[in-house]
């Protein structure tokens, strides 16, 4: 495809700001009366050796809810910093979860949960979308209360990696 010297300007511009492949596509055919394929698009800007910015994906890691005293408009400080992977969370600390980067066979995704009593399990979901959950301590049932911080914070951060 040959572009002027201004369309190549604009094009860089465009991938400057972080546009996409396909709203550069769109953008040249609204702007510059340009009708490209996506694929032609991506050899444009190839060919004008310009690199598209990529969005930070999230990278699996801890998320630590505070507990409830914790989380007062009076002590906004007393809320605890995330967890890092593989570090066992303070007794005090809320309900802390984990996403595993490889999921355990048999599930589409797991990882790890320590509540706020010290207790920890494995849960997973399994290929027809149910929610299991493997107590290190066998007939462990972990309180209502920690239960639901455990799916509100399992919901985000699977939320945060596109599931």
């Amino acid at each position: 495809m040959n572009l002027d010297e201004a369309q190549r300007r604009q094009v860089a511009q465009w991938v400057e700001q972080g546009l996409k492949l396909s709203e550069i596509q769109d953008r040249l055919a609204a702007e510059l009366g340009l009708r490209l394929t996506y694929m032609e698009v991506r050899l444009l800007v190839d060919d004008l050796r310009l690199t598209p910015k990529d969005a930070e994906r999230p990278k699996p890691g801890a998320v630590t809810l505070p507990g409830p005293a914790a989380n007062t408009p009076a002590n906004p400080a007393a809320r605890p910093a995330p967890t890092p992977p593989g570090a066992v969370p303070a007794k005090s600390a809320g309900v802390s979860v984990t996403v595993d980067q490889v999921a355990r066979p048999g599930t589409m995704v797991s990882g790890k949960v320590t509540f706020s009593d010290g207790n920890s399990a494995e849960w997973y979901f399994d290929q027809m979308g149910r929610l299991g959950l493997v107590p290190q301590k066998p007939g462990y049932r972990p309180p209502a209360a920690d239960m639901q911080q455990f799916q509100m914070s399992l919901e985000s951060e699977l939320s945060k990696l596109g599931f």
